[in-house]
């Protein structure tokens, strides 16, 4: 006969155990997130400094291109099945191992990916916008209005990319996480 008191402390324990694990994703989520802001940053700050408008409005594209690129990334893996994967790994498909491990771990997946690369892509274009404006040689009503030009561009490119890639995501998803699988295979071999 089963002892309630003893089921009671095995859930307890993998609640504990779980908010623990959750603990520590999200100290690692704040590292990688302060890591990637500062490198990013670094090579933003140095770029702009060197470089004429268009090469910076590239490095702004670039940014919101990743942007772009990560949130299409996430969503996929959250909304992708294992059934797909399970049944190329049976077949030994190269890379579908390493599908598997992004859909059984989704959540950590689009967090890294939505959250973190995401949203740090998201505040450098804001931050690049920024600087473009500053360095172009306008003054007064005119820079105030190329200001919400440039502003109003970076916020609609982005989000309306990233409402384009959710829908891309979501009908192409396996073909996605395959794909990312695969450049994780290739460079998962190298080292």
């Amino acid at each position: 006969m089963d002892n309630p008191d003893l089921k009671k402390e095995t859930r307890e324990d993998k609640n504990k155990k779980s908010k623990n694990a959750s603990v520590r994703w999200s100290i690692k989520i704040l590292v990688a997130s302060f890591a990637l802001s500062i490198v990013f940053n670094a090579m933003s700050e140095t770029a702009l400094q060197k470089v004429s408008v268009v090469p910076a409005f590239l490095i702004l594209g670039m940014f919101i291109l990743l942007g772009i690129i990560f949130d299409i990334f996430g969503v996929a893996t959250t909304t992708s099945s294992e059934k797909t994967f399970h049944a190329m790994a049976s077949k030994r498909v190269s890379g579908s191992h390493q599908a598997l491990w992004l859909v059984k771990n989704a959540e950590k997946v689009s967090s890294f990916c939505n959250d973190v690369v995401g949203d740090i892509c998201g505040i450098m274009s804001g931050s690049t916008a920024s600087i473009i404006v500053a360095g172009l040689p306008l003054r007064g009503t005119s820079a105030f209005f190329v200001s919400l030009v440039v502003c109003g561009f970076v916020a609609g490119i982005t989000v309306g990319g990233k409402a384009f890639g959710k829908s891309f995501a979501m009908t192409y998803n396996d073909k996605i996480v395959f794909f990312m699988a695969r450049v994780i295979n290739v460079f998962s071999k190298k080292s």
